[in-house]
């Protein structure tokens, strides 16, 4: 069996997908994306897949390795993520080829079923507790939302309060059994992130996620010494490499993402790593069908997996909802806040192509917004 053609669709609201087609007939589907960079990562697929055209697919570790070391300039997020789409797809095309889900080529399923959580609250938290309630009466157990909008670089006593009250609005509604996660999305420095967190710590947050940007990993342990929250970080980083020194700082979760750290290859190698950290894993996947289908492999195959994120009916699906590239939705219906182990071969879903192929290219690429604080300075996103 031989890759015939490696062809991406940009589709919105804001993903990339990738299709791998062999000369048996055999396609499988990668979603390779940086949010606010499609067209970038584009490119970055066409160039790699020079490396795959007229190679057998399912030598999928020797594939990883040309992708990713095979040019003297590697890593970061447009050729990490190139890579994780293409090889979702090979991993795709094996589980094909073998009738077979990829969790079990990768040992087989170690749960039945895998916690979800839902985005709650925006870019700019308002209305929590009544998105919090619509999301348990959609039978989830487990929501997340931003600790704040723009945040000033030290907390004033209002700045505080505003985050205190959504998370007291959370937990009221999700009572004792509920669970819900607050993304400081690298808004705050490490001072400010020290100041707030112990604020949060009686309402019990599951664990707060990117307290400080991945630059500054260097100060995360004095912030996890100091935490009386779980603290988890890594969404923005790419391998193993850049995971360890996280996972060095005492951190009890790491995130990372199927489409951005080099794919269900790297990412079940970056599971097994943060195993002997004894941390958990929690995949994530603000994303498409694609990437969450591969996050889901992965979550059914991981010892050591926690929660996993998913964009049904998040704020940035402007145009499109993941079910809508999809034949078959059944995959990702939801029972009691959970997803049931898939079986269908590969990553278990079905592409709807016509889907794809008409919304390609229909919308401009999405772009992160650009915030400033008051003084007219930069302010993280």
């Amino acid at each position: 069996m031989k890759i015939t053609r490696i062809e991406t669709f940009a589709v919105p609201p804001r993903w990339l997908l990738c299709r791998v087609e062999t000369d048996e007939g055999i396609v499988g589907w990668g979603e390779p994306v940086v949010e606010g960079r499609a067209a970038t990562v584009r490119t970055a697929v066409s160039e790699l897949g020079e490396l795959l055209i007229g190679r057998d697919p399912l030598r999928i570790e020797d594939h990883w390795q040309v992708m990713t070391k095979g040019s003297f300039y590697r890593g970061g997020p447009v050729l990490s993520s190139a890579v994780a789409g293409l090889d979702q797809a090979l991993w795709d095309i094996a589980g094909k080829t073998f009738d077979a889900p990829v969790h079990v080529l990768l040992g087989g399923p170690v749960r039945e079923q895998v916690r979800a959580y839902s985005w709650v609250g925006g870019d700019e938290p308002s209305a929590v507790r009544e998105a919090v309630a619509a999301q348990v009466e959609a039978g989830f157990t487990a929501v997340k939302m931003n600790a704040s909008g723009r945040m000033n670089r030290l907390a004033t006593t209002r700045d505080i309060d505003d985050i205190v009250n959504r998370a007291a609005a959370a937990r009221e509604v999700l009572g004792p059994d509920g669970d819900f996660a607050v993304d400081f999305h690298g808004r705050f420095t490490a001072a400010n992130a020290r100041k707030v967190l112990p604020h949060l710590a009686p309402f019990n947050p599951l664990f707060a996620e990117e307290t400080v940007l991945p630059e500054y990993t260097h100060l995360l342990p004095g912030l996890v010494a100091a935490s009386p929250v779980p603290i988890a970080t890594g969404e923005r980083l790419y391998s193993r490499t850049d995971v360890l020194p996280a996972l060095q700082t005492g951190v009890a979760v790491v995130q990372p993402d199927l489409s951005h750290a080099g794919g269900i290859s790297e990412v079940r190698r970056i599971a097994s790593l943060a195993e002997t950290f004894d941390a958990q894993v929690a995949p994530h996947c603000p994303l498409g069908p694609v990437s969450l289908a591969a996050s889901l492999q992965i979550a059914f195959s991981t010892p050591n997996f926690l929660i996993q994120e998913q964009s049904i009916g998040i704020h940035y699906n402007q145009g499109a909802e993941l079910l809508d590239y999809v034949i078959d939705p059944e995959i990702f219906r939801f029972t009691n806040g959970c997803f049931s182990r898939p079986t269908a071969p590969g990553l278990g879903i079905e592409v709807d192509e016509k889907a794809v192929r008409a919304a390609d290219n229909s919308i401009p690429d999405w772009r992160s917004p650009i915030w400033r604080h008051t003084d007219g300075s930069f302010a993280e996103w």
